[in-house]
């Protein structure tokens, strides 16, 4: 909730921070690119860090330091102090973002995990949909600074929350981290963020060779991670079918969502000349159905199992992209939007229900921060993708552009299933899994729990 409500609160406070701070629209940019970036490369090293040194330490480091950053920005007295100190931030988030998925893991029994993913799913919405509200707010009461000094006390409160967490610590796999596979990882996601980032003001062309970049590095990762002796993302986990085809699901859903609302929110008030309010009026029940279907979605994995769930959250999703490219100016658009907008909550809590317990529940239990920090990244690059898409196809041609690409998540969740090695028979016979595929990364021996005494809760050691 902390980095979500820290990223929508943003957006109302750079107005009066371009003025406070007399600069441009093109610099103050950085305070939103330099944060993204720092978080999107660091993601999975920090995950590791937390599978390797345990997630509550992790944690705290990255809560605190995250508060202690929001202190310096609400403080800074130039652009440039502002940006670093963003810069600063995300390095903080990267590193309390994974540990929270991991503790999930560690403090909720296998058959209370979902529901547990559902209700942190739903806060997430509460937050993003909150924060333009509060953030309008403490900048009209207070100025821009307001938005970054709320951020002190409620890290103080998750702290103090951390502390009272007991969860078992990670089991310790003997080997080194591999730094330089790190630094790769890093350096890869770093230029392919920086590159998407400015898609909307360079164009596709104007990136290219960034792009072209992003893909040797990672070419030249994937080289290095089959010779590590121990990779920064783990083999069980890199083999993992499961892990892979949510991984996918949330990019292309996220893409598909922030794309849209990218989009939509200029042709309303650009074209259709409709105002803040009543853009943000229009949709609200996005936010009020990703709240609502949250648990709803948990209830569907119960009875349908995740194949069915998440196929269903693409086609909803699909569907509310493809609603919002019709209403026009006239009589029942209001009402048609936020049908549509609806449909794009329910679908994408029921991609993020889905997806999150999936990557968070199918790998082994000591790789959880590695595989929290693979889903942030994909969570974090996805909105990216998605405005680099829309601004890349042009207002006539952004919807149609962005429903395909979330389309793209009905290919991995729709695959039919894996026979396990030595069994006959159909595959994944009698089990419904995202992609059909049976939990490879378990099978392989990494991270195998113990059978959970009564009364104890499982943990990283199993």
């Amino acid at each position: 909730m902390l980095v979500a409500l820290d990223g929508t609160v943003l957006l109302m406070a750079q107005p009066g921070m371009r003025r406070e701070l007399d600069t441009g629209t093109a610099q103050l940019q950085w305070t939103s690119t330099g944060y993204l970036v720092a978080v999107a490369a660091l993601l999975v090293l920090a995950g590791r860090l937390g599978d390797r040194y345990g997630h509550r330490p992790t944690l705290l480091v990255g809560v605190l330091g995250f508060g202690a950053a929001s202190a310096g920005i609400a403080l800074a007295p130039t652009l440039g102090w502002v940006i670093g100190l963003r810069t600063v931030q995300g390095v903080f988030g990267a590193l309390l973002q994974p540990g929270t998925l991991a503790l999930l893991r560690l403090c909720c029994p296998p058959e209370r995990l979902g529901r547990a993913i559902a209700v942190r799913t739903g806060a997430i919405a509460v937050a993003a949909g909150a924060g333009p509200l509060l953030g309008g707010l403490l900048v009209d009461a207070f100025g821009w600074r307001a938005v970054f000094w709320i951020n002190v006390p409620a890290a103080a409160l998750i702290a103090g929350m951390t502390l009272a967490l007991r969860p078992g610590r990670a089991r310790a796999d003997g080997q080194r981290l591999d730094l330089a596979g790190a630094a790769l990882l890093a350096a890869a996601l770093a230029v392919l963020v920086h590159a998407l980032s400015r898609v909307p003001e360079r164009g596709w062309g104007g990136t290219s060779a960034e792009l072209a970049g992003a893909v040797g590095l990672f070419a030249v990762l994937v080289a290095h991670e089959r010779r590590a002796a121990s990779p920064v993302v783990p083999r069980p986990v890199a083999a993992s079918r499961p892990v892979a085809a949510s991984l996918v699901l949330l990019l292309t859903a996220s893409a598909g969502l922030f794309g849209t609302l990218f989009s939509t929110t200029f042709r309303l008030q650009d074209a259709l000349h409709v105002g803040p309010l009543g853009t943000a009026l229009r949709m609200l029940p996005l936010t009020a159905l990703m709240v609502l279907g949250a648990p709803a979605a948990e209830r569907a994995l119960r009875v349908h199992g995740p194949r069915r769930t998440a196929l269903a959250g693409v086609a909803l999703l699909v569907a509310g992209i493809a609603g919002l490219a019709g209403p026009g100016g006239g009589g029942g658009a209001e009402l048609a939007t936020g049908a549509a907008s609806a449909l794009l909550g329910a679908g994408f809590a029921a991609v993020m229900v889905t997806a999150t317990g999936t990557v968070v529940g199918d790998a082994p239990a000591g790789y959880a921060g590695t595989v929290g920090g693979l889903k942030q990244t994909a969570a974090n690059i996805g909105p990216t993708l998605g405005i680099a898409a829309a601004t890349g196809a042009g207002a006539h041609g952004a919807l149609p552009v962005l429903a395909a690409l979330a389309a793209l998540g009905l290919l991995p969740a729709a695959l039919p299933g894996a026979r396990p090695a030595g069994r006959r028979g159909p595959p994944s016979a009698g089990r419904d899994t995202l992609g059909g595929w049976r939990n490879e990364a378990a099978r392989a021996g990494a991270g195998r729990r113990r059978p959970v005494r009564p009364g104890r809760r499982p943990t990283l050691s199993g």
